[in-house]
């Protein structure tokens, strides 16, 4: 009963839609309209005719403007595309659950280098399809999108229970009238998105989107309404199907966001700094959470549940198509180049300290010497020194952390926006900028990767990845002690002792040079 009043409520509010799109063709008509009546009523003919020019305008103009709103594109999300020859046991799993929900099966399925899954619409294209037994005569059933992090995090039970409810959202997609609805809210939203383009389209276009505009205004919290309809009518169908695991599913989907955005932001993000990117980011993800699990002890039987078989073996090629995503993930997360002569090469994990780390290192190392002028002796002792003698000038520190900034590339942490009215682009997945680090942080930064590379140099320490912390100082096989407080000492009070009882501790000849990039 739940579920058909979903239903319904759905279906109500995409015909509630469907007469917006309908009144704004009756508007369209009534010039010509008044014109019929006039010229039936015998009205004069210089009336008649003026009505009549009015009404041809009119139509002509709601032709133009209901043609171009029907060709705009809607924004589709960049993903990667799974045919069934490159999935079939993946392809077959959401085949079973659609006929155990009762519902067409997706029209395909393709993975997105996020935490998220939905059904998107797309572009009827020949030959796609799962095998839609008995519902041919309904629209085209839309994509199965899947976030890549959930196929390697994730058991197949546990994946089959997360899908259950999204492939459920198939059979409200079937609805004529529904499927009508999304259409139209599509093309008015593709639109209304040129609107902004200002001098780039003509004024008819730009009439297009504002009209576009008014009809989403008029139809938006039916549409709003409708979306919700489905989403309940969904959850309840689906309510039946691995009942028991879902729980299990959603604790899962909450671990694998935590792990997956931290792997982007300590680990991803300084490789893609770099010219590099990881290229098995879906494999860190596995390594990332099986580590914050360990530390943590977030479940009990945790080596028990990674003994079941992952979700990614439902795939033939998985290392390539994490190699895929990986790619994706940096145009869309960083905005790597298109460009085929730009620097950018793939990393696999194992050369990750010595092509990632190292390079960052080295790195900041050579831009503190230079903001020091220490550039010709790049010894720790001399920046030491230099640093001390620059705490006790006119300008202090701080001084020296302008210079810093001043010789930094400006930070990126999304794509740059493609410009306006080009919803087909998609838009980015990419997470916020990190906030702009203060001075005293830059001078901090700049000073570890000195300390770091000193000891690599002159010690037995090596650049190290951590999967939860991003780029390390290994000494021995374990991970070095925090040099935090040490430098914060040196920095903050200009007391160079802590310092200096961290290198004697560790070994490393601050006397030594540093080997600069």
């Amino acid at each position: 009963m739940r579920r058909r009043r979903g239903r319904h409520s759905a279906r109500g509010h995409a015909l509630a839609v469907l007469r917006v799109r309908d009144g704004a063709l009756a508007l369209a008509l009534l010039p010509a309209a008044a014109a019929t009546v006039l010229a039936a009523g015998g009205a004069p003919a210089a009336v008649t005719g003026a009505v009549a020019a009015l009404a041809a305008a009119s139509l002509a103009l709601a032709a133009a403007t209901a043609t171009l709103i029907a060709r705009a594109r809607p924004a589709v999300t960049p993903t990667i595309d799974i045919p069934e020859p490159a999935a079939p046991a993946l392809h077959l799993l959401v085949r079973d659950l659609a006929d155990r929900l009762g519902v067409p099966a997706p029209g395909g399925i393709a993975l997105t280098p996020d935490c998220d899954s939905w059904l998107e619409e797309r572009p009827r294209r020949a030959g796609q399809g799962l095998g839609q037994r008995g519902w041919r005569a309904a629209p085209r059933p839309p994509v199965l999108v899947i976030g890549s992090p959930f196929l390697w995090w994730m058991r197949v039970p546990e994946l089959r229970a997360l899908l259950a409810p999204v492939v459920a959202g198939t059979g409200p997609s079937a609805h004529p009238d529904i499927a009508a609805a999304r259409r139209c809210v599509r093309a008015w939203d593709a639109a209304a998105a040129r609107r902004g383009a200002g001098s780039r389209h003509g004024p008819l276009t730009r009439f297009a989107g504002w009209c576009a505009r008014l009809l989403l205004r008029a139809a938006g919290r039916h549409a709003a309404e409708m979306e919700r309809g489905v989403a309940a009518a969904a959850s309840a169908r689906a309510q039946a199907v691995d009942s028991g695991l879902r729980v299990a599913a959603q604790e899962q989907v909450g671990l694998a966001y935590a792990g997956w955005d931290r792997l982007l932001t300590r680990v991803a993000l300084p490789a893609w700094r770099t010219g590099r990117w990881p290229r098995r980011l879906d494999a860190g993800v596995v390594a990332a959470l099986t580590e914050l699990s360990r530390r943590d002890r977030l479940a009990e039987g945790f080596s028990s549940r990674l003994g079941q078989r992952p979700a990614c073996d439902l795939l033939e090629e998985p290392g390539l198509v994490d190699e895929e995503i990986s790619l994706l993930a940096a145009r869309l997360f960083y905005g790597m180049p298109d460009d085929p002569d730009a620097e950018w090469y793939p990393v696999d994990w194992s050369a990750y300290p010595e092509e990632v780390v190292d390079r960052i290192w080295r790195d900041r190392a050579a831009r503190l010497f230079a903001a020091l002028d220490a550039a010709e002796t790049p010894t720790l002792a001399c920046a030491v020194q230099r640093l001390l003698a620059a705490a006790a000038g006119a300008g202090g520190t701080d001084a020296v952390a302008a210079r810093l900034s001043g010789s930094l590339p400006p930070e990126r942490g999304q794509p740059p926006a493609g410009p306006p009215g080009t919803p087909e682009t998609g838009a980015p997945l990419g997470f916020p900028a990190p906030p702009p680090r203060t001075g005293r942080e830059l001078l901090l930064e700049h000073m570890a990767a000195a300390v770091c590379c000193a000891a690599a140099d002159s010690g037995d320490a090596a650049p190290g990845l951590d999967w939860l912390d991003g780029p390390v100082l290994v000494s021995g096989g374990r991970r070095s002690a925090d040099l935090t407080a040490p430098l914060r000492s040196l920095v903050d009070d200009g007391d160079p002792g802590p310092l200096s009882a961290w290198l004697a501790g560790a070994g490393v000849r601050a006397d030594k040079p540093v080997r600069l990039v």
